[in-house]
């Protein structure tokens, strides 16, 4: 499967889905971008849709279609 291609200027309020949900959390939307010093995008916010549980990692994560597809699914 190929790499999700992402401009990580453009994931903010940018809609996912996970491929192996946790506490029925399937459905996210990427409420923060976090940059360094440079304004380089490092991190995002994904927000869980069901119940808004927060969760912060690297943006190049959402680049694994075994893990995240784009949009809601």
């Amino acid at each position: 499967m190929a790499i999700n291609q992402i401009n990580p200027n453009k994931l903010l309020l940018s809609k996912w889905t996970s491929t192996s949900p946790q506490q029925k959390e399937k459905h996210f939307i990427v409420t923060k971008l976090i940059r360094d010093e440079e304004n380089t995008v490092v991190e995002c916010v994904l927000e869980a849709v069901i119940n808004k549980n927060q969760y912060c990692f690297p943006w190049q994560t959402l680049a694994s279609p075994d893990n995240w597809l784009h949009g809601w699914k």
